[in-house]
């Protein structure tokens, strides 16, 4: 099975930057979105195939996830059944036979970090809601989490601590989670992979410099891991600032 995760920053934009031709050359199986930035009734596309869910946040023209897929989930639920955090269409989970697929767009913490103390409850709450489907069937769980977890996923650790995405309050919350029984599955694969990004900043011709944070993922819980075939970054793939990444596992 192959699935895609890409952070498109705005959906619009990107089909006018080649979505489309990536979309089709991945021939992937479930090919998840972050940040639409729209509400469904403002783009029309489909794929042959592929069935497609939205979640959009209420202020327009921000946040937002979808998911196109192949396989018919048995459910499909938004958000994460907080109301605090379920207005800025963050979360879809599907449902399948064998597993859960919960595709994510966490909050950002900000500038100045005002929305660290915010974030801190989300990583909580999206933790405890993740455990819980994780005792009914394995989770694997992707998306823009905005954190770079090591310093090995980012070019300048040291000039960018405690900026937001890679605070030791976020790192430490993505460690609770991959000890919580999770597993970062590009890591499994390559543990000391370096200059691997999926973000750069539109300033300073960061991307021409490979200048990034690599902050987008595919976390599978733990019983999953060997399962894991590949796990894939798309940097190649232009059109928006983070690139697709890709996990192929054989479930």
């Amino acid at each position: 099975m192959k699935l895609i995760s890409w952070n498109v920053n705005g959906l619009r934009a990107v089909l006018a930057k080649g979505f489309d031709d990536f979309f089709k050359e991945s021939k992937s199986d479930i090919f998840c979105i972050q940040e639409t930035k729209l509400q469904p009734e403002q783009v029309e596309i489909s794929y042959p195939g592929y069935k497609q869910y939205f979640n959009s946040a209420q202020k327009k023209g921000y946040s937002g996830t979808a998911i196109f897929t192949k396989i018919k989930p048995k459910s499909v639920s938004y958000g994460i059944g907080i109301e605090e955090h379920d207005k800025e269409g963050r979360v879809i989970t599907l449902e399948f036979e064998k597993f859960y697929l919960v595709n994510c767009y966490t909050p950002n913490s900000k500038r100045e970090l005002e929305r660290l103390e915010y974030r801190m409850r989300w990583e909580d709450d999206f933790r405890d809601y993740l455990l819980a489907l994780d005792k009914v069937k394995p989770v694997i769980i992707c998306g823009d989490l905005n954190v770079a977890h090591q310093e090995i996923d980012l070019k300048n650790p040291k000039t960018n601590h405690q900026n937001a995405g890679f605070t030791d309050e976020e790192r430490q919350k993505m460690t609770k989670l991959l000890k919580s029984g999770f597993t970062d599955s590009f890591r499994f694969l390559y543990p000391d992979k370096i200059e691997a990004y999926s973000w750069w900043s539109y300033l300073f011709h960061a991307r021409e410099k490979n200048v990034g944070w690599r902050i987008d993922y595919f976390i599978v819980s733990k019983r999953l891991e060997e399962k894991i075939k590949e796990a894939s970054i798309y940097n190649e793939v232009l059109g928006s600032d983070h690139c697709p990444i890709g996990l192929e596992i054989d479930l």
